[in-house]
């Protein structure tokens, strides 16, 4: 019998859709695609090289998906020009998703919770937070929009399989620490380019004790780490979520005990407080308690985004705010990702609690997050945010500062009127 080759996950997938037996870091592979993603800013650029290859359909109906979700509600005529060439092309191509404002959400909440992506899939998505479905023990990626329309037209496109490095988070999370402190710690720790073009592999008992919302979390910013994708092995928490929820059979793929990674970083998970990004790069982390010494006066709070906008950000949040008020110099937005997240929070009460608070809540939208609109800073503004990214100018003026942090620290912070942790109100 052949030697049977030891592979990582992401390995695995990319063996199978490219029919091939065993991949290593290195090969070039051209592999099938399970889902082509575009969204009103890269989509209309993938439909129009889309139709420069001359084909007449796309490959696969209901494996196409578009998702106007960047600036809708419409900002201004430029962007409903936009929302309108993915409204008349899904049409056209009598798309089997068809997403538009009141029945979309934010793309990578969106998809996990109407089931289109699942465990063991190949994913691609003109949108770099695309890593995001690694959570389900599926590989996806952000690529460019040539790339996504030619992928929407012959369902395959080609990849260098990447090496992996295997995070272990071992230990117990303390008390307002979550998945988000997480990742910045480890961001914080390798850097943005610490993992350029190589796939994150989370894992270790604190990974298994974060709920699907968490792990979407800490997939979503990979790429922050310059990762190709990030992923986990799916577990009970998987299966339980995907149950009668994906529209496909998903395949629960795990890696070989003997698989080799390029690196292997172990953490204590029990050590790390919540963290905070200071301006203008992901890396530029700071524990929670340099934070409060620092006395960093904030202007705006956001909390939702792909990255923090699910129902349990919205219940962190909530939890926070109850009983309380925003402080009188602080705007504080909420975004929820989904239609669906917005009911269930009426449903729970963590809208009464917010609406109490003086939090404005949105519409989903990626809005603020790039700066789009809905809560852009001014000159010399600082902001406290959930979203994934805080490079110069990405809320608004070059001017202006943006913090990341979970939505626990948001929201003491939008309190305090500076930047807090929970255990100070």
């Amino acid at each position: 019998m052949p030697e049977i080759k030891p592979m990582t996950i992401t390995e695995k997938i990319f063996a199978k859709h490219s029919n091939k037996s065993f991949v290593e870091p290195g090969d070039l592979i051209e592999a099938k695609v399970d889902i082509v993603l575009a969204n009103d800013i890269t989509g209309p650029i993938a439909i129009q090289e889309f139709e420069k290859t001359g084909c007449k359909k796309v490959f696969d109906k209901s494996r196409v998906i578009l998702v106007p979700d960047h600036f809708t509600p419409n900002k201004d005529i430029k962007s409903a020009v936009q929302a309108k060439i993915l409204r008349d092309f899904t049409k056209k191509e009598d798309l089997d998703f068809k997403f538009d404002v009141g029945t979309m959400g934010i793309e990578h909440a969106l998809l996990p919770e109407k089931g289109i992506v699942t465990s063991g899939d190949l994913i691609i998505g003109a949108d770099s937070h695309t890593c995001t479905y690694g959570a389900l023990g599926a590989f996806s990626t952000g690529v460019g929009s040539t790339d996504l329309g030619c992928a929407m037209a012959s369902g395959s496109t080609w990849f260098k399989v990447p090496g992996s490095i295997k995070v272990i988070f071992n230990g117990k999370l303390n008390k307002y620490t979550t998945a988000k402190d997480l990742i910045l710690y480890l961001i914080g720790d390798i850097g943005v380019d610490g993992a350029l073009y190589k796939a994150i592999e989370f894992s270790g008992s604190a990974i298994s004790s974060l709920s699907m919302d968490g792990r979407f979390t800490i997939c979503n910013m990979a790429i922050e780490a310059g990762a190709k994708n990030g992923i986990i092995e799916p577990d009970d928490t998987t299966i339980e979520y995907l149950k009668n929820r994906s529209i496909r059979e998903p395949l629960y793929l795990k890696s070989d005990s003997s698989a080799n990674y390029e690196r292997i970083i172990e953490y204590d998970a029990s050590k790390i407080e919540p963290q905070v990004a200071y301006p203008h790069l992901p890396e530029n982390t700071h524990s929670i308690t340099e934070a409060i010494k620092d006395n960093i006066k904030i202007d705006q709070v956001v909390i939702g985004s792909c990255t923090n906008g699910r129902l349990e950000d919205m219940k962190m949040a909530a939890e926070i705010l109850k009983g309380k008020k925003v402080h009188p110099n602080v705007r504080v937005i909420v975004f929820p990702a989904t239609q669906d997240i917005i009911l269930k929070s009426i449903e729970l009460g963590y809208y009464q609690t917010l609406i109490e608070a003086n939090v404005a809540i949105s519409t989903p939208t990626c809005g603020p997050c790039l700066g789009g609109h809905c809560g852009i800073l001014a000159k010399d503004e600082v902001c406290i945010s959930t979203t994934n990214r805080n490079f110069v100018g990405r809320m608004g003026d070059i001017d202006s500062k943006i913090y990341l942090a979970s939505p626990y620290i948001a929201a003491a912070s939008a309190v305090m009127g500076r930047i807090a942790g929970p255990w100070e109100l």
